[in-house]
């Protein structure tokens, strides 16, 4: 299964797919916010060689994305690639990961509705997250029975990130799942005569 995205390029600049020096600075912002996000959850300000870190991976990471066929997309916010970095992944919906969600702490249980093309799924704002060094943060994540598709936004400001809410839902309701169809497989398909 593969993702899509019909995200506003006036407010968004996908890292996924760019490569070289194409979208390199956005490419950065996005490993820093990403990384310092990992060091706080450590409990550390910064990793010890985070910043050569992220110009490794700011070098590797889009080779990476580019292997993984559209199970990853990653943005960051077009005026200030600082503030925000959003990532949408499709995993297999295996008993393992099943448990895992199951197991996340009662913080996690604040979940809203939030209808999409997708389906119905479930949206989760943390303004202020219980680790008070973890950035604010906002999760949609849809059950497609197979497969769970999660949009995971990451800000950078604490008194910014009410402000992006509309912006994040827009971009979470862009994502599509790409179906590879080839003619003749599916006599569910229906084909118009051209005009």
């Amino acid at each position: 299964m593969r993702l899509t995205s019909s995200a506003d390029p006036a407010l968004w600049i996908p890292v996924t797919g760019s490569l070289g020096f194409a979208g390199r600075r956005h490419r950065k912002a996005a490993i820093r916010m990403l990384m310092a996000q990992a060091g706080a959850g450590l409990g550390r300000e910064t990793l010890p060689g985070a910043r050569f870190g992220s110009w490794l991976a700011s070098q590797a990471i889009p080779l990476a994305m580019r292997r993984a066929d559209g199970r990853v997309l990653a943005w960051t916010w077009k005026a200030e690639p600082e503030l925000v970095v959003a990532m949408a992944t499709v995993q297999e919906l295996t008993p393992q990961l099943r448990m895992a969600r199951a197991m996340l702490p009662i913080e996690y249980d604040d979940t809203e509705s939030f209808p999409t093309p997708l389906g119905v799924g479930e949206k989760l704002l943390m303004p202020t997250p219980p680790n008070p060094a973890s950035p604010p943060s906002a999760t949609y994540t849809w059950d497609t029975g197979t497969h769970l598709i999660t949009l995971t936004a990451v800000c950078s400001d604490r008194e910014r990130f009410g402000t992006l809410e509309r912006a994040l839902d827009d971009l979470a309701r862009s994502i599509r799942i790409a179906a590879d169809l080839t003619g003749g497989e599916s006599g569910n398909v229906l084909r118009l005569p051209p005009a």
